[in-house]
């Protein structure tokens, strides 16, 4: 089953994280599919914007595959291949010329969540719920765009916390643009995509451009990829990880003085 699904709905590309039966958890493979599935929608001239969904009614996505992700850190070749830059699922969204929506129904956390904030506007089903919970792992990600969605104050208390947010809360504080039904989320994100397509790709190219512009942050970008880099060789890291893996996939804990930093 490939891990990514794309459909044409007029000027609207639509793209599915097609992992159901994993929370569409996000793998090097379908991270891999999603970068070439944008930039042929990115090429694609007859494409005036992006919807991005999940396959499924109970998650957007649950984050990253930890399975995998366990996997590398065991590799004996895991701290070399840390240096070797990986595709970001974040930054393929983020570099996409044409509008983004995220249709977000179920689970929305981690990575999944970092995903749907480098979209340009979330709709989100009734039954969304979000999660920043990278610190629990000794990451620091999401704290250049959050601020830029909910406001430097919310941001801390959500990244600081890893609190989970409701799709009522999440709409309160400007994560979610609109709430609907679960069943009606992703027609309502192609039906706003199509309106957005029917007007001069030039003239929303410019406006993306100019938002941006407005809301600087490459330099945080900078700071967080090579703050995230660093401690994804530490030990702290490598330890919270491999302690909530064994919570969710059910591993043996990381022994207290864990020094596989392979991250």
């Amino acid at each position: 089953m490939a891990p990514i699904l794309v459909e044409r709905r007029g000027r609207v590309g639509l793209v599915v994280l097609n992992r159901p039966e994993k929370l569409n958890a996000l793998n090097s493979e379908l991270v891999n599919q999603l970068e070439a599935a944008f930039q042929n929608l990115e090429a694609d001239e007859d494409v005036g914007a992006v919807v991005l969904t999940g396959a499924g009614a109970r998650a957007f996505s649950a984050g990253g595959d930890m399975a995998e992700q366990i996997a590398a850190l065991d590799s004996a070749d895991s701290a070399s291949a840390s240096d070797t830059p990986r595709v970001s699922a974040s930054a393929v969204v983020r570099d996409c010329s044409k509008p983004t929506i995220a249709a977000i129904r179920g689970y929305c956390f981690g990575g999944g969540a970092l995903l749907a904030i480098e979209c340009d506007i979330r709709i989100g089903g009734d039954d969304a719920r979000f999660k920043f919970h990278g610190a629990s792992y000794g990451r620091a990600p999401g704290g250049a765009s959050l601020p830029r969605i909910v406001g430097v104050a919310k941001a801390k208390e959500l990244l600081f916390t890893g609190d989970e947010v409701s799709a009522a809360e999440a709409l309160r504080i400007g994560l979610l643009n609109q709430v609907v039904p679960t069943e009606d989320v992703v027609e309502t994100a192609v039906a706003m995509a199509a309106r957005i397509a029917a007007n001069s790709p030039v003239a929303i190219k410019a406006l993306k451009e100019i938002i941006e512009l407005a809301l600087p942050i490459d330099h945080a970008l900078d700071q967080e990829r090579h703050a995230n880099r660093d401690m994804g060789h530490s030990s702290d890291s490598a330890s919270r990880f491999r302690n909530a893996a064994a919570r969710v996939l059910g591993l043996a804990p990381a022994p207290a003085d864990d020094d596989n930093a392979g991250a």
